[in-house]
């Protein structure tokens, strides 16, 4: 095992943690129901593409971590989930930037007017059940894991391996089933991106 990288106070960490997972809550509810109509000069849907290709990085991040851990590897281990908690930093401004710059899209809407027709819904088809159930999992698993990976990541930084490692069996699959939904969601509603 590695020594501590961080000296234990767990008081600062939790109220470090809680307020930096409530502002980031409190961020994306809001800034994510305001759209601001500005020319970028580019499109804008390209910030969702980012999204997806963060996302498909932290998966594979999180995925070599564990065989990185298993393999007993665990500066190598250290460095990959650092690494995707900075991607996951980037993902965040750019999942903002998207919503505030493109809106909302809504599934199957073909003609990108907004409004889902019923001819537009028939089209569709079950794959807009598909893509609700997706989206409808994927979206509070994404609220709540923020202050796990904190929290996972902060007992390993100061050594509490056995309490890391219990923390790791509910934070690994959650931010693991959160990056592979989130680039299923980009495909299947970047057609409709107009």
């Amino acid at each position: 095992m590695l020594p501590a990288s961080l000296k234990k106070n767990d008081s600062k960490a939790k109220l470090f943690i809680y307020t930096v997972s409530a502002v980031v809550f409190a961020a994306v509810v809001v800034l994510t129901r305001v759209k601001l109509q500005i020319n970028l000069g580019f499109d804008v849907h390209l910030f969702a593409m980012a999204n997806a290709i963060i996302n498909t990085a932290v998966a594979v991040l999180l995925v070599f971590a564990l065989f990185a851990v298993k393999q007993k590897k665990y500066a190598l281990h250290k460095n990959l989930m650092l690494f995707a908690i900075f991607l996951s930093v980037f993902f965040l401004i750019s999942y903002i930037c998207h919503h505030l710059f493109a809106g909302e899209t809504k599934f199957g809407d073909t003609d990108g007017d907004g409004v889902l027709s019923f001819t537009e819904a028939d089209a569709a088809g079950s794959l807009r059940m598909v893509y609700y159930f997706v989206l409808f999992t994927h979206i509070p698993l994404a609220g709540i894991i923020l202050p796990f990976i904190l929290f996972t990541a902060y007992r390993a930084l100061i050594g509490e391996y056995e309490q890391h490692k219990k923390l790791t069996r509910i934070t690994w699959p959650i931010w693991f089933y959160v990056a592979v939904t989130g680039v299923i969601v980009y495909i299947m509603i970047s057609p409709y991106y107009k």
